[in-house]
Order: structure tokens, then C-alpha cells, then sequence
């Protein structure tokens, strides 16, 4: 079964911490002096209306829809979660338009304009459950009043 993050909408403040401790666990630098707003790419949303607000990321599907519609392999159904094989990604969308809960993006690096450039430089972007961090997902770990829990089963 695929491990997965479970957000509490009752708890949760609307801080977007989760988002900072998403990028900031992300970048190379690991620092948030480091964030730029060009750079800013959360693999979790808080979205925020009147009454609530919660955070949305992927669901790591068994099943996962956008793995299956992948033409080029880059989302692969691993053991535990849909990881990301980047260098596969070729930027097509296919991914976020099978994705029922909205959480896979693709994202282009700034100022590339043209089509043809933006379908080879395309990147997927959705939740890894940070894979590879000792301390599991950083959004877990920095959410303030314990509104995001990983679940294993």
C-alpha cells in the first residue's frame, strides 16, 4: 500500500508553512534565503476559502492516473508512493489533466516562451513524500498545529 499525507482541515491555519518546508526541502541550497518567487514551486497547496482552509498534494494513488497515461514513463508507481523520473518528463501535460485531485504540475523554467521549447523543457512537479529525507515530508514535519500526517497503511 502507498504510504500518503492526510491533511486535517480542522487544524489547519492556513500558514502555508507546508509550502515553504515543500520548496525549501526541494532546492539544493536547502535555505530559505535561498527562495525567489520564480522559484517558488510547492508541491502542496494551501487553498483557502471563507470557512476553511486545507492543503492539497497528491494522494499517491495505487492506481495512479497519471502514471498509467504517462507516454514516456517519467511517473512511475513505486513500492510505496509515485515517484518522478525527471529526465523522462518531456513537458506534454498529459499527467495534470489525468490527475482527479489536481496535484501534478508541470512548470517551465522562466522566460522560455516558445512552444517547441516549452514541450522539451517541461517539468512534472507533484508530492515525493520528500524520498530520501530521514525525516520524512518536511510539511509534516513544519506544519505548526499538526494538521498534515504521513500515514503508512
Amino acid at each position: 500500500m502507498h504510504r500518503f499525507i492526510l491533511a486535517d482541515a480542522q487544524k489547519c491555519i492556513g500558514c502555508r508553512t507546508c509550502e515553504v518546508a515543500c520548496v525549501v526541502s526541494h532546492q539544493s541550497e536547502q535555505n530559505c534565503a535561498a527562495l525567489s518567487p520564480a522559484g517558488f514551486q510547492p508541491r502542496i497547496q494551501v487553498v483557502k476559502t471563507a470557512q476553511v482552509s486545507v492543503p492539497v498534494m497528491c494522494r499517491q494513488c495505487e492506481d495512479a492516473p497519471c502514471a498509467a497515461v504517462c507516454p514516456t514513463g517519467a511517473l512511475i508507481n513505486d513500492a510505496d508512493s509515485v515517484q518522478i523520473a525527471a529526465e523522462r518528463c518531456i513537458g506534454c501535460k498529459t499527467c495534470m489533466v489525468a490527475c482527479p485531485y489536481g496535484a501534478v504540475a508541470v512548470v517551465f523554467p522562466a522566460g522560455e516562451k516558445k512552444v517547441a521549447d516549452i514541450q522539451r523543457h517541461g517539468q512534472v512537479v507533484k508530492c515525493d513524500l520528500c524520498k530520501g529525507r530521514d525525516n520524512g515530508p518536511a510539511c509534516v514535519e513544519a506544519c505548526p498545529t499538526g494538521a498534515l500526517v504521513c500515514l503508512d497503511s
